[in-house]
């Protein structure tokens, strides 16, 4: 298949910009009914133009059609940020004004950008694999664990925080985009792996004191578990002097009435805290062949929540009693962008280097 499908979806992707100036001119003193019109008959048209784009040489995986809207739009998200931000203006204008509160929120406005630069950058990864027929599956692993990360922290905080009694009929087609997107991540797990199994050998299957990068990791992941449950001990008020000191002093975004962050915390407690763990033993004991899967889920779903958690703790969209005090940024920052960053190089160390993984074949007996 040649490369002109994963083209024309980017190029499709890029003419968000456009409709959405349109569209924003032409509604913008009209009423909500007439903004669902719009928003349906711009669909309407990017499913005609990309059925004329596509008529040739339509690839026959359906998740290039879903990561085609997707990339769509994570522009129209990237817009969203722009605008918050009075960077430009006049593109989504009476979205902002009608739109889910959730979206304006400093956790929402970060998910913008979130959605709007990395994954926009996966989908087009994507995209650009399924077109020359090649595997997916990492970078969709890695998607899929941003992308549950997000769906649980934005369903939870919309149902427990000061946005909870904010309903709309947007919020019914996010929940389309949920229902989609979790059908997408069943797809992307029943994927082959590209590995190829191979004999691992005694040389490969070091003792852990001859493999001092897995050393180092494993001395993190100790830290990294206390740090989580510590926050998720705050996120649920605990009152030991320690929570409440840190609170105060470091992260008092935690306080935050929009619930999200409480949320994040609780939910990096459940889903980091056993994650940490399991993965002590993957380092510890050879042939976990899950193991580089469960760091591409959990890479994913950390850079995404550190994202939004050290953005809006910063953003001026948080009140001010809320942010980070200026004092503690540098301690805050080197805590936060360390704790997200070395799961990266942990993904990248299992993925690069699996042979501690895999299982060994059994050797086939003469006869």
């Amino acid at each position: 298949m040649s490369a002109s499908a994963g083209t024309g979806v980017f190029m499709l992707s890029l003419m968000s910009i456009p409709i959405c100036y349109l569209f924003n001119s032409l509604i913008y003193n009209n009423s909500a009914e007439a903004f669902f019109f719009t928003g349906c008959a711009s669909v309407l048209i990017l499913v005609i133009s990309a059925r004329f784009m596509l008529k040739k040489k339509a690839p026959v995986d359906p998740l290039f059609y879903v990561y085609g809207v997707y990339a769509f739009l994570s522009v129209v998200n990237l817009i969203i940020g722009l605008e918050q931000d009075n960077i430009i203006d006049g593109f989504v204008t009476f979205y902002l004004k009608e739109a889910d509160p959730h979206i304006n929120s400093a956790h929402g406005h970060m998910i913008s950008y979130w959605d709007g630069c990395v994954h926009y950058l996966m989908y087009l990864l994507m995209i650009a694999a399924i077109t020359w027929g090649d595997s997916y599956r990492a970078i969709g692993l890695y998607w899929v664990g941003s992308f549950l990360m997000r769906a649980i922290v934005y369903i939870l905080g919309n149902a427990v925080g000061k946005y909870g009694t904010h309903f709309s009929p947007l919020f019914l087609l996010h929940m389309l985009y949920i229902s989609v997107s979790i059908w997408a991540c069943f797809r992307i797990f029943r994927q082959p792996s590209t590995q190829e199994i191979q004999l691992t050998s005694i040389q490969e299957r070091k003792h852990l004191l001859h493999r001092p990068l897995d050393l180092l990791f494993i001395i993190y992941l100790i830290p990294a578990f206390a740090f989580c449950v510590f926050r998720g001990l705050v996120a649920l008020d605990c009152s030991s002097k320690y929570c409440q000191d840190y609170t105060q002093q470091y992260e008092p975004y935690l306080k935050d009435p929009s619930a999200y962050p409480k949320v994040q915390m609780l939910v990096n407690m459940l889903y980091s805290g056993p994650y940490y763990i399991i993965a002590l033993y993957g380092l510890l004991v050879p042939g976990c062949e899950w193991m580089p899967d469960l760091t591409l889920v959990h890479s994913g779903a950390l850079a995404q929540a550190q994202f939004s958690h050290i953005g809006a703790s910063l953003h001026t969209r948080t009140p001010f009693s809320y942010r980070v005090p200026t004092d503690r940024q540098l301690v805050f920052l080197l805590v936060n962008v360390l704790y997200a960053l070395v799961p990266q190089a942990l993904c990248y160390r299992c993925c690069t280097n699996p042979a501690f993984f895999l299982r060994p074949t059994p050797e086939k007996k003469s006869e």
